[in-house]
């Protein structure tokens, strides 16, 4: 069986409760002015008995030819006159010219609320004495001991002047086809629009294309507008994920070429060991140290991707502590002397005694280090480094500089991309594993910073960041 979609639910749902609030609105209505009249038309009657009992204060004597005058002088058209004494006996009625045998009165609804109330009435009650349907108004005059009542035939006229105005029953009908079709255009748009996102999501359950024109157009409403944005949404986090897919492939790729070539060549180096067993002691001696360099070589690159690794996965259990960056720097100069003098380098540091940070040591030491690694093997000989920092209140704001050869302009943007190489040849040849400005990059980000590198016009490569003294990033990543 075919579901009944939401947006129906909510249209007869809806309609259902106008429909019945419409209904009971006429039937309020016409009860409330029904009343109206009918209070109105005994208000006139009990006047029209109050001037009567006045006028039979002033008749001398008060004589049924009197009564009759004052009725006939003062009475509505064909008006019906009785008057009764407090026990129920009729001594006067203006239709009727022997009443004397008449029954008990004290027993007519009207003239009992009267007798109890000062004034009754009754509407539509048929007369036993004249056989006919009339609308009573009793009123009691307590000092005079009698019952005035007053009362109209009622025949069709009085019965239309009582019925309550139609006007507004087709006033409340066209309210109700007016809502009907407000309503159904509301809830037809919001059915259209819960009607796509069913399809989308449909769609991209089965991993089917979002791209085709029933889920390009949405109407023009705020729903419409949230539909439209969480499809856009997901689309761009497939694209994102295809992307990172792509990333990831790439990234395996780079990561097995780069294990490939150390472990080719101590494979190699090993072979040629076992396959010739009477090679001279220091032939043996050169391999062995070679398969050395390319096993630390392995481990050096095996230790970055381990590095990049806990700075994407789980940034947050990463520990950090009290760290003086100023000490790092000092033991990272004392460690790269021999190499900085070998290429006739120098290392000048203009900074702070003490530089104390909330971070974490292992990997604030990558980032210097690696800047010092990356500058001792391409700046050139008889180059400088340079690294200077000042307060910037919440973070210390670093420039670490070499007046060496620089990097082209196309190369700056990638230079923090993983396995990203200017000179892939040198690069490897030079021992480096392609990763340590990614991972320059990725400390300081974790430590709420940001960097950026630029050529210096005087000629050198030239980074720029920072690193807050508070800690790690808001987010805690990197």
């Amino acid at each position: 069986m075919k579901k009944i979609s939401i947006g129906n639910k909510l249209y007869f749902s809806v309609l259902s409760v106008f429909i019945l609030f419409a209904a009971a609105f006429i039937v309020f209505q016409q009860t409330r002015e029904k009343q109206y009249k009918t209070d109105r038309l005994n208000m006139q009657l009990q006047d029209y008995n109050a001037r009567m009992a006045e006028a039979m204060h002033y008749m001398r004597p008060m004589s049924e030819d009197a009564l009759d005058l004052y009725v006939r002088r003062h009475a509505m058209p064909e008006l019906r006159v009785t008057i009764i004494n407090r026990l129920g006996k009729v001594i006067y009625d203006s239709r009727l010219k022997s009443y004397t045998s008449l029954p008990d009165h004290s027993t007519r609804p009207e003239v009992q609320t009267a007798l109890s109330m000062g004034s009754g009435y009754t509407v539509e009650r048929n007369s036993t004495t004249l056989n006919d349907y009339f609308f009573y108004s009793a009123t009691y005059f307590k000092d005079k001991g009698l019952v005035v009542r007053s009362a109209l035939p009622y025949d069709d006229n009085l019965a239309e002047s009582l019925r309550a105005d139609q006007h507004y029953i087709w006033f409340a009908l066209s309210a109700v086809a007016l809502l009907t079709l407000i309503l159904y255009r509301f809830t037809s748009r919001l059915g259209d629009n819960i009607n796509k996102l069913r399809l989308f999501a449909s769609r991209a359950d089965h991993g089917e294309s979002l791209d085709t024109e029933d889920l390009v157009a949405f109407p023009d409403d705020e729903l419409g507008e949230i539909a439209e944005k969480i499809i856009k949404i997901y689309k761009r986090l497939q694209t994102t994920r295809k992307e990172q897919d792509e990333l990831k492939r790439q990234l395996t790729q780079n990561i097995a070429h780069e294990l490939k070539t150390p472990v080719a060549s101590i494979q190699g180096y090993l072979e040629t060991i076992l396959s010739n067993p009477r090679i001279d002691e220091p032939t043996r001696q050169q391999f062995l140290q070679r398969c050395f360099a390319q096993s630390q070589r392995l481990t050096a690159l095996l230790t970055d991707i381990s590095t990049l690794n806990r700075l994407d996965d789980a940034p947050g259990l990463i520990e950090f502590g009290d760290v003086d960056i100023a000490a790092i720097i000092a033991a990272i100069s004392k460690e790269t002397a021999l190499q900085l003098k070998a290429k006739h380098m120098a290392f000048v540091c203009d900074l702070p005694q003490a530089m104390p940070v909330n971070g974490s040591h292992s990997l604030l030491y990558s980032i210097f280090r690696n800047l010092t690694d990356n500058a001792i093997a391409y700046a050139g000989d008889s180059t400088t480094i340079t690294i200077s920092a000042t307060d910037g209140g919440d973070a210390w704001l670093f420039m670490f500089c070499d007046n060496g050869i620089g990097v082209s302009a196309e190369h700056l943007p990638r230079l923090f991309e993983r396995f990203y190489r200017i000179d892939k040849g040198r690069s490897r040849k030079m021992g480096g594993t392609g990763l340590g400005l990614a991972i320059v990059k990725n400390a300081v980000l974790l430590h709420g910073g940001t960097i950026a590198a630029s050529n210096l016009p005087t000629g050198g490569l030239c980074f720029k960041f920072s690193i807050t003294k508070g800690g790690r990033s808001t987010d805690g990543t990197a």
